[in-house]
């Protein structure tokens, strides 16, 4: 199998780099909109340690939502289902940074992949503690689970982000408006900001997903019924409204940033990261998915 997953990912890349419809990039965070769009890689680290690489995955690239899975398991980890009382675990069917179904629904966000949901899983995570502990928390998880320590804030990304963060500084006061808030949200989202300018390659990207690879005998960082349960939510809503269409093609619980980033899991098989900056209209990597739903299809990789 290993020299059939190295063939069928540089076919992958080859075919890739020969496409002309690569998708937008993420133009309203201005660093992000100056990433050149013709790049590509991807990576795939199995359960038994091998690692297969194609494209560039030499370049590091912005994880944006994908480190939503990261804070989650350290959420979790903190406060048990305690979370669930804030939001929710339904697909949302609106846009990631939307605010009807916030308002509809009291405050309380659909989901934790969504802003308003992973806004909420933030300050969690902040839990009172200054924002620098709980990055550098949510930087040593992301580190931990690559076994890597060379992964870190792209300092550059955090302050576009900060700049132009209008929607999402709309979003935390509607939250505080609803008692689902914990800390300032200037403070929240300080955090938050950072924590989706963390950068790494894609080798680094799937490394650090392995530890959602095993729903039955978890990792050191998560236990198997968490595994299992952030498997599910991945699945159902780590694509926004393009959920439904990612597993219909794909078939794998998978999260994805506007980086142009997309985590996908083969449950005891395999951890996939794949990066193509151009967004398609649902703000997920249009060649990534293509290329997981080609990956997926040739190796026969699916949960159904």
């Amino acid at each position: 199998m290993d020299q059939s997953i190295q063939s069928c990912i540089d076919h992958i890349a080859k075919d890739m780099r020969r496409r002309e419809d690569r998708g937008q990039v993420a133009a309203y965070i201005p660093e992000l909109a100056r990433v050149d769009p013709n790049q590509f890689a991807i990576s795939v680290t199995t359960a038994h340690g091998d690692c297969f690489d194609a494209g560039d995955v030499h370049t590091g690239f912005s994880a944006q939502s994908i480190t939503k899975v990261f804070t989650l398991a350290i959420a979790l980890g903190r406060s048990g289902d305690q979370l669930w009382h804030r939001v929710g675990k339904e697909p949302s069917g609106n846009a990631f940074n939307s605010i009807v179904q916030l308002e509809k629904e009291n405050g309380r966000p659909r989901n934790p992949f969504v802003n308003a949901g992973a806004i909420v899983t933030t300050d969690e995570v902040l839990a009172g503690r200054a924002p620098k502990q709980a990055l550098a928390e949510i930087v040593g998880f992301v580190r931990a689970a690559a076994e890597d320590s060379d992964i870190h804030i792209n300092e550059n990304v955090a302050q576009s982000e900060l700049a132009h963060g209008d929607r999402n500084f709309a979003l935390a006061h509607f939250l505080a408006a609803h008692d689902n808030l914990r800390n300032a949200p200037e403070m929240t989202l300080g955090t938050y900001f950072h924590q989706c300018a963390i950068e790494l390659t894609t080798r680094q990207l799937a490394l650090a997903g392995r530890f959602l690879m095993n729903a039955k005998t978890g990792s050191k960082l998560v236990s198997p019924s968490r595994v299992r349960r952030m498997n599910a939510l991945m699945l159902t809503c780590g694509h926004y409204d393009g959920s439904g269409d990612f597993a219909y093609r794909v078939g794998l619980p998978a999260k994805s940033g506007v980086g142009g980033g997309i985590l996908a899991i083969v449950p005891g098989i395999a951890s996939i990261a794949v990066w193509s900056p151009g967004l398609d209209r649902n703000g997920n990597s249009k060649l990534g998915t293509e290329a997981l739903e080609r990956l997926a299809h040739e190796m026969e990789w699916s949960v159904f």
